[in-house]
Formats: structure tokens, C-alpha cells, sequence
């Protein structure tokens, strides 16, 4: 079962016009982030970034270190659009992204997370076989076809992404509508669409269809008879989300996607009609068919697990964020804080209190004063400062968060020197105070 849905042809037309359509999103993505300011705001102008943990070296590149960056990565999916050079130009891209995903969390997307994954896995499919430049340079390379696991690897990456996204979505704040009417408060003054966003039985609509949308959706596009009204509900649904949300190219990606749920014929017929009908083989597996199948299974276990991990980690992760990244909890919460940090030196018991404005931006102070791993991270950048000055200190936090605009209370132990803590990926922290919202 598994084999046949892997290693049997199919035609390669829905690849290739995914590949021309990935390599023009991330073109415009890279070249969008330099013309709206992105980059000078979240990689320029911050004197260091909020990497992940463990990637406090990944920092970016000095001066105007980062546009050049920038336009490397745009350069890389023109070359993915035209095919040329596919498999380097696809690597390179994959490289610099997760670099740039890596290096910095402050402006953290599970969008951004995504492509990191779509990425990787595009630099081994066989994309650039039909209507590319390596083609031209290489006739011998060209195919009409494809194993039809590329197919099903995009379906089942989609289907954890929308599902996990839906069974996210079933918690207090979304089932009475409350975080969706603060999300859209922040929209009453967009043009036309901004009064009604406001209006209570537009967010039970919104509430409704996002989680309906999420979950039906990929079953939906797979069944022959429902497929068009799912792709027209797509359409709907990702341009309400880029024009209420403006989150990028990922509306236009997802709709990119939809080509794998239809059959290669319609892909060929309206898209390459020049493109001449495979004729297909059967029977052939690729040489190592049984470790492509044992890493695909486990880059799937992988998948199914990262979104469950903070049932396994005590605490409420609205309150904790413990789990949050990478587990696909979008548009779920809004976060606000006022914490402050004493430094205090271990040796003379001096201690003062440091001034936010004077280390980090606008947004990274919004981070720091209601995220417990982005003040974790602060205190280890005032311990590891000071320790260059030859001083021994220890940082204490005080101060309150609140999530969902609810009542703000204490967030961590002010007690605890949260320079001198551990951090572990896949454990609570004791220094985060309990939920005060957990009954």
C-alpha cells in the first residue's frame, strides 16, 4: 500500500507548475521584505536578534549585511522559477531561509515555519525536469513524469498543518468569539471591511469557518465531487486572510498547493498544452525505496509529535508559550506585559534596574515584557554583558502579563536569578509562575 502510493508514476505537471509558482512566491517574498521594511526593522537597525535557543551565534550580518542577503535569497527562486541550476539554487535558498528563520524570533510566523519545511523537501523533488533551464542545457534530463509520492508527501504535509490548526482552535477564547473580535479591532480602519469585521455575527463567521475551513478542507480537495467548491472556499479564505492580516505570500502559497488535488490532465491541459501526455511506467522502484520510506516515516513521526509536545509539559501553554512554535497554533492568543529586570552584582549586592529602551527596539520590548523564553534570553545577554565588564551579576524579573487582554498577573518568580537557570526545550520551568487562568 505504501509502496504503490509512493513509487507509482504519475504525470509531473502538477510539480512543475508548483515549482514555477514557489520559485515567484519566494522571490517576492525575499524582495518584499527589503521594499516594506522588514528587514530594516527586525535585522538592521535591533543591536543583536531573539534567535531560537541554542542559536544565540546566528546573528545577522553587519551594516548593510542583511539587504544583500536579502536579494541572494530573491536571486535563488528566480533561478527556482526558470529552472536553472534547480537542485544548487533550491539548496542555497533552503540554507539562507532557515538561517533567517533561525536568526531571528521576534517576528516569528508558523508560515515562516512552513516554508522552512517546504524547502527542504522541494530540494529533493525531481522539479525542474519539464520547462526549465536545466532542460534546455540537459535534454537528457527531461521527464513527463513523476513518482506520485511527491504528491502525497505535499497532501499529508498540508493535512497535519490545516488539522493540527483546527483542533488548535477549540479552546474558550475562540469558541466565544473573544480573541477573534481583538483580532479584528485592530482592523476597524481598513477601508470598507473595517466596520463590519467589527460586528459580533461577523466573528461568529469567522470563528465558525476557520475552524470548518482547517479541518475539511484537504478532505474536501481530494473528493473528485467537492473539489471545486473546497478551491473556491480556499480562494475566499486566503484572501481574506492576506487582506485582513497581510501574512505574506503563504495565502498565495496555500492556493498553490491546491494544484496537487487536481488531475495532472486539467494541470496539463489549461497550463502546458504543448506538454505531451506521459506515458507512464510502472513497476519501478528508485534504488533505496526502503530508506526513502523509513526517513519519510520518520520525518512524519516527527511532525505528528512536535504539535502534541506540550500536552506533555505541565502548564498552560497560553500562559507558558512552552510548545507553542512549531505546532501550528495560529491566530490564538495576543500577549501584553510589563516586566522589569534588576541586575544586581553577587558580590557587592549593588543593583539596578536596566532600561529596556536602551537595548532593545519597540517590538523586542513588547517580546521581552510578556514571552517568558525572550526574557529568559534577555537576562542571559545582561549576565553574559556584564560578565565582560568583569562584573558577576544575577537578573531578577518582576512585573505582570496577561494574555487575551485578561487580567495581568505575576509571570515570573521574582525570586529566582534567571541568569543563573537552564533552559530546556521539552520541560517546564519552575521559574514561570502557574496559570492564573487554569480553573
Amino acid at each position: 500500500m505504501i509502496s504503490r502510493l509512493l513509487f507509482s508514476r504519475m504525470d509531473n505537471s502538477p510539480l512543475i507548475l508548483f515549482r514555477i509558482l514557489f520559485g515567484i512566491l519566494i522571490s517576492l517574498e525575499s524582495f518584499g521584505a527589503i521594499l516594506t521594511g522588514w528587514v530594516r526593522r527586525t535585522l538592521v537597525e535591533p543591536e543583536f536578534t531573539f534567535t531560537f535557543i541554542g542559536f544565540e551565534w546566528l546573528q545577522p550580518l553587519p551594516g548593510n549585511g542583511m539587504y544583500f542577503y536579502y536579494i541572494l535569497m530573491g536571486l535563488m527562486g528566480v533561478l527556482v522559477t526558470v529552472g536553472f541550476r534547480y537542485r544548487l539554487s533550491m539548496i542555497a535558498f533552503t540554507l539562507l531561509w532557515t538561517g533567517t528563520y533561525l536568526m531571528q524570533k521576534t517576528s516569528y510566523n508558523n508560515h515562516y515555519y512552513l516554508l522552512v519545511l517546504l524547502c527542504v523537501l522541494m530540494c529533493f523533488f525531481p522539479a525542474n525536469r519539464a520547462y526549465s533551464m536545466d532542460c534546455k542545457r540537459n535534454p537528457q534530463l527531461r521527464s513527463d513524469q513523476m513518482y506520485t509520492g511527491v504528491k502525497w508527501i505535499i497532501i499529508l504535509q498540508l493535512f497535519i498543518v490545516y488539522t493540527y490548526a483546527s483542533i488548535a482552535k477549540l479552546y474558550a477564547d475562540w469558541f466565544d468569539f473573544t480573541i477573534i473580535a481583538q483580532l479584528m479591532e485592530s482592523r476597524k480602519d481598513f477601508f470598507l471591511i473595517g466596520p463590519p469585521l467589527q460586528l459580533p455575527f461577523v466573528h461568529k463567521i469567522i470563528g465558525v469557518f476557520g475552524i470548518l475551513f482547517d479541518l475539511l478542507v484537504v478532505p474536501l480537495l481530494l473528493f473528485k465531487p467537492t473539489r471545486k467548491w473546497a478551491f473556491i472556499a480556499s480562494i475566499f479564505f486566503h484572501l481574506f486572510n492576506s487582506i485582513v492580516f497581510h501574512i505574506g505570500i503563504f495565502p498565495y502559497l496555500s492556493l498553490a498547493f491546491c494544484v496537487f488535488f487536481f488531475e495532472p490532465e486539467t494541470i496539463r491541459r489549461f497550463f502546458f498544452k504543448k506538454k505531451p501526455v506521459p506515458t507512464l511506467t510502472s513497476g519501478v522502484r528508485p534504488a533505496g525505496a526502503s530508506w526513502i520510506t523509513g526517513i519519510l516515516g520518520i520525518y512524519f513521526l516527527v511532525q505528528l509529535a512536535l504539535p502534541i509536545r506540550h500536552h506533555f509539559i505541565a502548564g498552560d501553554v497560553l500562559w507558558t508559550e512552552e510548545g507553542h512554535r512549531m505546532s501550528w497554533r495560529m491566530m490564538l492568543r495576543t500577549r501584553k506585559g510589563n516586566l522589569q529586570f534588576r541586575v544586581v552584582d553577587t558580590e557587592t549586592g549593588a543593583g539596578e534596574l536596566v532600561s529596556l529602551q536602551k537595548w532593545l527596539t519597540p517590538k523586542q520590548r513588547r517580546k521581552v515584557q510578556a514571552y517568558p523564553d525572550f526574557a529568559w534570553q534577555f537576562a542571559q545577554r545582561l549576565k553574559k554583558h556584564y560578565s565582560a565588564q568583569g562584573q558577576k551579576v544575577a537578573v531578577y524579573v518582576m512585573g505582570n502579563a496577561g494574555v487575551n487582554r485578561r487580567d495581568s498577573y505575576p509571570l515570573i518568580d521574582p525570586k529566582t536569578d534567571l541568569a543563573a537557570e537552564p533552559w530546556n526545550h521539552f520541560r517546564h520551568h519552575s521559574w514561570i509562575l502557574p496559570s492564573p487562568y487554569e480553573k
